[in-house]
């Protein structure tokens, strides 16, 4: 595995493996790796020939300096599961590299769908995710490029972004990876105190509510979004943020099940705040 620093080196690098017929398949982190990243680097390495992972941890979607400094950072132990999963190159910049002083990048507008739900919780995020998604995108190169459903809204954004911009990228989903109760693996969960823990499964139940009521014939929103919303409103520990079905195409919400919709949920503990998503049965 190379480890390498420098935007140049890493493009470098990716070319090389696209002349010799090889296909990149790209992971795009922050670091803090966990079971989830794996199974993005085991997705990428089945269809790919080659696997590149970033490390990069983005001060500009974060807009709490206080949550940015309490990030988890360990780049020994990541690059040390990198290794053992067998990918081929991990870029992790410096700032400055990330983004070179005095040079004006690329800066997506995360339109309307931007500024609601986690974008309304965290003003500015969206738009600090998709300027390093899109720098990320190019010191790459043309690549398949893997990202987790567990963040859903940001998906689907990349995903628009892409389209919009003509990048030479295909942006693949993949599932979101779970403990065994259910609680969406995430490197926020390390923050969390043994009772929040025991809690946090909530937003799973949640979800799996709303999906039951679909299953069983429901398509107005309404009692899908007050039943995520009792849900998580009875855990002591949390606060709910938000719950809502939107739809996939599109990403807004909706009232009526017609389509391929998702359920979503936030929901704020003492100590982290989690997200989570489910895709909901389509009508028949």
């Amino acid at each position: 595995m190379e480890l390498i620093r420098q935007g140049r080196a890493a493009r470098a690098r990716t070319d090389t493996w696209r002349e010799a017929g090889g296909g990149v398949g790209l992971v795009p982190t922050m670091g803090a790796l966990h079971r989830g990243h794996v199974s993005l680097f085991r997705a990428a390495r089945e269809t790919c020939d080659r696997v590149a992972v970033t490390i990069f941890v983005n001060p500009l979607q974060f807009d709490d300096d206080h949550d940015l400094a309490r990030y988890p950072r360990d780049e020994d132990a990541d690059l040390a599961l990198c290794a053992s999963e067998s990918v081929d190159l991990v870029w992790a910049p410096p700032v400055d590299e990330m983004y070179p002083p005095g040079i004006d990048m690329p800066s997506p507008d995360p339109g309307r769908v931007g500024g609601t739900f986690e974008g309304a919780a965290r003003p500015g995020h969206f738009a600090g995710v998709l300027k390093v998604v899109h720098r990320l995108f190019d010191v790459i190169g043309p690549s398949r490029a893997f990202f987790g459903e567990k963040d859903a809204q940001q998906l689907f954004l990349v995903r628009r972004m892409v389209h919009e911009h003509h990048l030479p990228v295909e942006v693949i989903g993949c599932a979101t990876v779970r403990e065994p109760d259910g609680l969406a693996i995430s490197s926020r969960n390390a923050r969390l105190s043994q009772d929040e823990r025991e809690q946090a499964s909530c937003l799973f139940l949640a979800l799996t509510e709303a999906a039951a009521l679909a299953r069983a014939g429901e398509r107005r929103t309404a009692p899908l979004v007050a039943a995520m919303a009792r849900e998580i409103g009875a855990t002591p520990l949390a606060r709910l943020d938000y719950a809502a079905v939107v739809d996939d195409p599109t990403f807004e919400p909706i009232d009526t099940i017609e389509g391929p919709a998702r359920a979503i949920v936030a929901a704020a503990f003492p100590s982290a705040r989690l997200i989570d998503n489910l895709p909901l049965p389509e009508p028949a």
